[in-house]
């Protein structure tokens, strides 16, 4: 059994504007910081073994943070790179849908058949993550990891390891600190917000191999 932590690194500017952020590399804004140590703080009680990071700056912040309180070594992953959202990045969420009706519609019903002017689909991103998350299970069987991953990626890497897919991206996109850990064997989850346990609802999603 491998017990991986997705955790959503603390907000940035554009978070808390609503903004599209995707791969821009941004730091942590001040609530941002002390999303960060928060849950940095609850991740104390869940035994971390390691921490992997994604390249931007409010990931590592936040994996820097819960490495020092669980007393752990932590390290940046390239393949944990958000989604590239091209175009798109740094507009509000608002303005594409006021802008581009057809195409927000068509991200929130089917998101798997878009891709962001200039930027990648669901696919390309689960295709850099998908074997090197395979690996960690392995390497970490019968440990607990953390992955600070930003949004939507985050929601991306938690569904392929619950064997569930997508409902709505534009749920997806903004980081707050939040986390939910996952048995990688039984697809199984805890929520950090409500601290509800739950499975996967459907197997669109095929497993991690």
């Amino acid at each position: 059994m491998c017990n991986v932590v997705v955790v959503r690194p603390g907000a940035t500017a554009f978070d808390e504007q609503e903004r599209i952020k995707g791969s821009l590399d941004m730091p942590l804004s001040e609530n941002g910081v002390e999303q960060a140590h928060r849950v940095a703080s609850a991740m104390e009680k869940l035994s971390i073994r390691f921490v992997y990071s994604a390249p931007c700056e409010s990931a590592q912040s936040t994996a820097k943070e819960i490495a020092e309180h669980v007393q752990s070594k932590w390290k940046v992953c390239d393949c944990f790179r958000n989604l590239d959202h091209g175009l798109w990045e740094g507009k509000l969420i608002d303005e594409v849908k006021r802008q581009q009706p057809k195409l927000f519609r068509q991200v929130q019903e089917n998101p798997r058949s878009f891709c962001p002017p200039g930027g990648e689909t669901i696919a390309e991103a689960e295709a850099r993550v998908e074997k090197f998350l395979a690996k960690l299970c392995r390497k970490h069987a019968n440990e607990t990891i953390a992955v600070v991953i930003p949004e939507p990626l985050a929601t991306l890497v938690s569904n392929r390891l619950t064997e569930t897919d997508f409902d709505d991206m534009w749920k997806s996109e903004q980081d707050d600190g939040t986390w939910e850990m996952i048995d990688a064997d039984t697809h199984t989850y805890v929520d950090s917000d409500t601290g509800v346990s739950g499975s996967s609802a459907n197997n669109e999603a095929q497993p991690i191999r």
